[in-house]
C-alpha cells in the first residue's frame, strides 16, 4: 500500500509542468497590446498611461487624499516625521530629499500603486486619478518647501493684472 502511494506521488509530481516556462507579462517589459491578448484573458496594468492636466482642483483633491493616506507616515510637511513614525515605525524618506526632488512625478504614482520598502500598495484604496492628484500635491508641497524670494516675486508678478 505504501509502495503504491509512493509510486503514485512520484508520478503526480513528475506530471507537473514548470510554471516558470509559461508565457506571461514580465515586470517592466513592453505591455501586451489588445491584438496580442488571448481571448478571455484578464489584463491588469499597474501604470496609468498619462498624467491628467495640472489644475487647482487636481492639487486640492491631492491635498485631501494626501492628508487621509500619507500624513500618518510622511506628516503634513512631507518630512517623514508622521505620527506613526513618532511611535516607532520606520521613517519614510522626506519628499524634500534630493533623490525625490529629482524623481519623475510618475515615481510617486508608481509607489502609491505598488508600494516601496515598508510602504504597502495603496492601489486598492486610491484609484489612478487620486494617485495622480496625490503626486501633483507632493510636487506642490516640494515647491512650497524649497521656494525662494525670487519664486514668490515671480508668482506675485504673474498674478498682477
Amino acid at each position: 500500500m505504501t509502495r503504491a502511494l509512493a509510486v503514485f506521488s512520484l508520478c503526480a509530481l513528475t506530471a507537473c509542468s514548470d510554471m516558470s516556462e509559461q508565457a506571461k507579462q514580465r515586470t517592466y517589459s513592453p505591455l501586451v497590446g489588445p491584438a496580442q491578448t488571448p481571448t478571455g484573458a484578464v489584463t491588469f496594468l499597474f501604470r496609468e498611461p498619462t498624467a491628467p492636466p495640472l489644475t487647482l482642483a487636481l492639487v486640492e483633491r491631492g491635498q485631501e487624499r494626501f492628508r487621509i493616506y500619507c500624513t500618518p507616515c510622511h506628516s503634513e510637511l512631507g518630512n517623514g516625521q508622521g505620527m506613526i513614525v513618532q511611535r516607532g515605525f520606520p521613517e519614510p524618506p522626506s519628499f524634500t530629499s534630493e533623490r525625490l526632488l529629482t524623481a519623475p512625478t510618475r515615481h510617486f504614482v508608481d509607489v502609491i500603486a505598488q508600494g516601496h520598502g515598508a510602504m504597502y500598495s495603496y492601489a486598492a484604496r486610491a484609484p489612478p486619478a487620486d494617485r495622480w492628484a496625490i503626486a501633483a500635491y507632493i510636487r506642490a508641497l516640494q515647491k512650497s518647501q524649497n521656494a525662494s524670494a525670487k519664486d514668490l516675486a515671480a508668482a506675485q508678478a504673474e498674478a498682477a493684472p
